[in-house]
């Protein structure tokens, strides 16, 4: 009886998710109940039995102390970040971790970011739900499922087709339909699709990549890590109006970005 009741929790809990595109404003509002709402409800009310009867408590620990204490306070981000169940997007044996804030390694010698750092980065994006999203790394696709339910369409790139292949695998068994994985060198973007709205780059550059700012979308936002191996800022740049504006969000430590236009090895 008591997971029972824990369920419905989670139903209601991924419901109001869901139903929260209703307070949005009309020019959101379209793109999310056009791509995200129908889809999405169905799939997060399949996906709250997928749980094990702790986790509602876990993640709602996760929201409250890791991010609502620590500034998350866009409300979207946080309801995203209930509504995509983490455990399943790390192996098996992690995922009494999976609601931790630490990065957990995956497969590839990758890892799938800390919680804190996804929350972060999605509100630093400040999308709206019309946006067309460029995500590089996809990892595990955890990432690309918390802005999915942000965005209207999340263009995602991998250079591991391994790791590509099981993020795809994943997220369609998932329901995350308006996410699309491309197998790729992350640094030259994804041309065939850009413009884009805003561009979440998980992993660290010494610089941006120039193929990365020049698919940026007039007022767009981009969220990237810059700097060395072993220290790094991330930063976020606007195309106003053709310029590039930069600030600087804090520090932060992620695995190197590889690729054409960033560590060659």
């Amino acid at each position: 009886m008591l997971i029972l009741h824990l369920s419905i929790f989670k139903v209601f809990i991924y419901a109001r998710a869901t139903i929260e595109v209703f307070r949005m404003p009309p020019e959101a509002l379209t793109a999310r109940i056009c791509y995200n709402a129908p889809m999405n409800f169905f799939a997060n009310f399949r996906r709250a039995f997928q749980h094990s009867p702790h986790t509602t408590e876990e993640q709602h620990s996760m929201i409250r102390l890791q991010l609502a204490q620590r500034g998350i306070h866009d409300n979207t981000v946080l309801q995203a970040m209930v509504a995509v169940p983490r455990h399943l997007f790390v192996p098996a044996p992690l995922r009494d971790r999976a609601y931790e804030d630490s990065a957990l390694p995956i497969e590839e010698g990758q890892t799938i970011s800390q919680p804190f750092i996804v929350a972060y980065m999605a509100q630093a994006l400040m999308l709206t739900g019309t946006e067309r999203v460029l995500d590089i790394g996809t990892g595990s696709g955890y990432a690309a499922a918390v802005m999915s339910l942000l965005a209207a369409e999340v263009y995602s790139v991998e250079r591991s087709s391994e790791l590509a292949e099981t993020a795809r695998t994943r997220l369609a068994q998932l329901g995350y339909r308006n996410v699309h994985v491309h197998v790729g060198d992350g640094t030259l973007g994804w041309p065939e699709q850009a413009p884009f709205d805003a561009i979440s780059v998980a992993a660290a550059s010494p610089w941006v990549p120039r193929p990365l700012r020049q698919q940026l979308a007039l007022n767009g936002r981009m969220v990237i890590p810059v700097g060395s191996y072993d220290q790094q800022l991330l930063v976020r740049l606007i195309n106003r109006d053709g310029k590039i504006q930069t600030e600087q969000l804090g520090n932060v430590r992620f695995v190197p970005l590889v690729g054409e236009h960033a560590w060659t090895n």
